[in-house]
């Protein structure tokens, strides 16, 4: 599950790596190259809903293997590609195969253990998407520096070919729902507790994109133009403690845990908005970024399985399309904020966002960010 992760986010984060070579090679500027990733988080918002329902009887073995052939095809295309339309045309397809991915994902791993163990098993599954960003995208970079970008996407289909055989031969299957016990979407959402943990969601993920996409900006006015990497390096590090963290402790501390990582962020960004000429404290924000962040995944998607229940698998998909609105709205009003004030403002925007984020999590005790002990369906 966390190598299915693992692959998800590097196949839609990818471009971000090797953007320059991309461009270069598609002959199509960098600031179109970048749409690959837009267009993904398009496919994932249009298709994680609507698919998840569809599919929902299937077996959830063959969903998955479905759905890792889908990368295999599309990042096949993609290092094949000599035109930029059927480059992003790809892109979108993995986008489809990926909002259904991150809707099966967090469902099939609680499944495979004890109530108590859920949150373990999510944190652990969740761990993939981390290593993706902390260590899977500046690898690719290096990599398109020194050989060429498509190797790293034809690095990228030798590992789902070989993920393939390690499902078939290691993940147990499960069944589907039955058709009668299917609740609808607009039930799902009424659920009580889905919604509050889908608005933190949004609000959160929003402010985190509009940061992560525009570090580059954000940091060239700082002199830190060239340590672009070495934040985002420390920010995914630190992630990964965050996401050891969340997975020993989210089982009774889910709504603890919630707290401080929107306080966390918040701080992030407040510090970044008066200090940000201070490099030391630049690091220090990141490492609070990726603190705050690392364990988020887990946090939310245990959340929202915690209170959907049975109607699990449609609810994890509508926190795939929050997530996903949250990226892609992020690239859009982060880009808005650049185009009519200078990048100091984007740490400013994504703490105004943070706010009506902490004060759901604080609000939705009772249902969605309870305080007792998980696992008690």
């Amino acid at each position: 599950m966390a190598t299915t992760g693992f692959i998800t986010l590097l196949t839609e984060t990818m471009p971000a790596g090797v953007l320059p070579e991309m461009s270069r090679d598609l002959s199509v500027s960098e600031s179109a190259a970048g749409q690959s990733v837009t267009v993904f988080a398009i496919g994932a918002i249009l298709a994680a809903i609507p698919l998840t329902k569809a599919t929902i009887g299937w077996p959830r073995r063959h969903l998955l293997l479905v759905a890792i052939a889908g990368f295999a095809i599309a990042n096949t295309v993609t290092a094949l590609s000599e035109s930029f339309a059927l480059t992003l045309a790809a892109r979108f397809l993995g986008g489809i195969v990926g909002g259904l991915l991150w809707a099966l994902l967090a469902g099939y791993a609680v499944r495979m253990v004890s109530p108590r163990q859920r949150g373990k098993a999510l944190a652990i599954a969740m761990a993939g998407a981390i290593v993706a960003l902390s260590v899977g995208v500046p690898a690719a970079a290096l990599l398109a520096k020194l050989v060429e970008w498509r190797y790293a996407f034809g690095i990228l289909i030798v590992l789902t070919l070989a993920l393939i055989v390690w499902v078939i031969a290691a993940v147990p299957n499960f069944p589907g729902q039955p058709k009668g016990s299917r609740l609808p979407l607009t039930l799902t959402f009424r659920i009580p507790g889905v919604a509050p943990v889908l608005l933190v969601t949004l609000t959160f993920v929003l402010a985190h994109s509009i940061l992560y996409t525009y570090i580059a900006p954000f940091l060239m006015p700082l002199g830190m133009a060239g340590q672009v990497d070495a934040v985002l390096l420390t920010f995914g590090l630190v992630s990964l403690v965050s996401i050891w963290i969340a997975g020993a402790l989210v089982h009774r501390h889910l709504r603890l845990l919630m707290i401080l990582a929107c306080v966390l962020f918040a701080t992030c960004t407040l510090l970044l908005g008066i200090f940000s000429g201070v490099p030391t404290l630049v690091y220090a924000s990141a490492a609070l970024w990726g603190l705050a962040f690392g364990g988020t995944s887990t946090l939310l998607q245990t959340a929202v399985a915690e209170a959907a229940g049975d109607a699990g698998d449609v609810a994890q998909a509508l926190l795939t399309t929050g997530w996903n609105v949250g990226i892609a709205g992020g690239g859009v009003i982060g880009g808005l904020v650049l185009s009519g004030l200078d990048a100091s403002w984007l740490s400013w925007v994504a703490l105004a966002l943070l706010v009506p984020a902490l004060a759901t999590v604080l609000t939705a005790r009772k249902h969605g960010f309870t305080k007792g002990e998980l696992g008690s369906r």
